[in-house]
């Protein structure tokens, strides 16, 4: 067992959970890294002075390359806005230490190839944010598709949906600017990644993307403009033959965290549903005639990454639990010195669908990935 400093910068959401991961991944997974809270990264000293004695850092700064210049630094993780995701990457593989980076992999495709080629040149450890994919259930979901239990898969649906800008006085946020903010660049990612994990390379799309509140109140109550989408949506063709269609809304009145999804097969389908995280249907067309039904399957010690949180079926992982399976997989990609999937390639991957799914917007046309 041997000790790395971890720098994380970001203070903020993101920021907290990936620090309580960090603290926690040890003791969950018994790694043979163990991460030392060596230093984060905020706004402003005194923020990042009041994120240092929150999470247990040693030292604090509010400058990013202070951060990722220090000796005492030996790996990085990214927790800070898109914009900011190239520049630290690209800084942190010049001097070799590996990087963890939140979804989505930069704030445009240009952003994602230039993270991508500086990752694969330096040759060293990385790695994309995308936490969901990581529960018990939907790595198990996984299992039974590469397994064949649902025979050839035929169709997919997928969901990203929540309600948190449904309410049109809610005032104008960061979150209401810039394509990278908007759901087809902060939602639809979680749900792309889902999809090419489950079935596999998406081959050609036909997307719509709009944005439902054009105006919100600004800061003195003045409407502002919205400059980005709140909803979309595309069907897909995927390499394997399969179809789909996903759906992405940060205004779909009543969804908290509607990352759902549907798989059809020949021998069987599967439904997931974030909202009952711990928990998967499955329909299997060799059952009885009369016992014919999705059955709903509690996760529990035998399902991936379970037991290590709890010995008792039923009881439930949750949010930050997959936040620490992100920490342990990082951990022992670098451990090893090879990246584990989803590295920034795969996150390439995604970027690439949002980017194709905004020109079949603007040209109304079918688009080939």
């Amino acid at each position: 067992m041997r000790e790395i400093g971890i720098g994380v910068v970001g203070g903020g959401y993101m920021g907290k959970a990936h620090s309580v991961a960090l603290s926690a991944v040890g003791a969950v997974f018994d790694t043979a890294l163990r991460p030392r809270l060596e230093m984060i990264c905020a706004t402003s000293p005194d923020s990042a002075r009041r994120h240092a004695a929150a999470y247990g850092f040693a030292r604090s700064t509010a400058d990013w390359r202070a951060l990722v210049t220090d000796p005492a630094v030996e790996a990085v993780v990214i927790a800070s806005p898109q914009e900011t995701h190239r520049a630290i990457a690209e800084l942190a593989f010049s001097l070799r230490k590996p990087v963890f980076c939140e979804k989505p992999l930069g704030a445009s495709l240009e952003d994602a190839q230039a993270m991508t080629a500086a990752a694969e040149a330096s040759g060293v450890v990385n790695m994309v944010g995308f936490n969901y994919i990581r529960t018990p259930a939907s790595q198990f979901a996984r299992r039974l598709i590469a397994e064949g239990v649902l025979g050839r898969i035929t169709w997919f649906r997928g969901e990203h949906t929540e309600d948190f800008d449904a309410d049109p006085a809610r005032p104008a946020s960061w979150r209401n600017f810039g394509a990278a903010n908007g759901t087809m660049g902060d939602l639809a990612p979680h749900m792309v990644n889902a999809a090419l994990a489950l079935i596999g390379p998406i081959a050609r799309l036909s997307a719509d993307i709009a944005t439902v509140y054009n105006e919100r109140p600004g800061p003195d109550g003045v409407p502002v403009a919205v400059t980005n989408d709140d909803i979309g949506q595309f069907m897909c063709r995927f390499a394997n033959g399969a179809i789909g269609h996903l759906a992405f809304s940060r205004v779909a009145t009543g969804r908290k965290m509607g990352y759902a999804y549907e798989v059809t097969g020949t021998a069987g389908a599967i439904r997931f549903d974030q909202e009952d995280q711990n928990a998967l249907w499955l329909y299997l067309a060799s059952d009885p005639p009369g016992q014919r039904g999705f059955r709903k399957i509690l996760t529990g010690p035998e399902h991936p990454d379970y037991l290590p949180f709890c010995q008792g079926p039923g009881h439930g992982t949750g949010y930050q639990d997959q936040i620490i399976i992100e920490a342990r997989d990082f951990l022992r990609a670098i451990e090893t010195g090879t990246s584990l999937w989803p590295a920034f390639r795969d996150g390439l991957a995604v970027s690439r669908v949002i980017a194709a799914a905004h020109e079949s917007h603007a040209c109304g046309q079918w688009i080939d990935l």
